[in-house]
């Protein structure tokens, strides 16, 4: 038997497009009386960005995450469909 390998970049794009998806569903879902909890969401990162300035270059840092429970939930199926595949 020839044992199948997976490949850890194919695994972080269904990760992301899972979080994605979900995180679109989860704003659509916000309208919707019953599906109001997908929306809830966490955000967390650099409020404001942190800049840096060395005269003649000037560099800005700055990273803001939000995920909601459709992003999360789209994140776990997207793991399980690849680990069925």
């Amino acid at each position: 038997m020839v044992a199948k390998e997976k490949n850890v970049w194919i695994l972080l794009v269904f990760i992301l497009s899972g979080l994605v998806i979900g995180g679109l569903l989860g704003k659509l879902a916000a309208s919707v009386p019953w599906l109001w909890w997908l929306s809830y969401e966490q955000s967390f990162g650099l409020s404001t960005p942190i800049s840096l300035d060395l005269n003649i270059l000037q560099l800005t840092f700055g990273l803001m995450v939000n995920i909601n429970v459709a992003s999360i939930i789209g994140m776990i199926l997207a793991i399980f469909i690849y680990r069925k595949v």
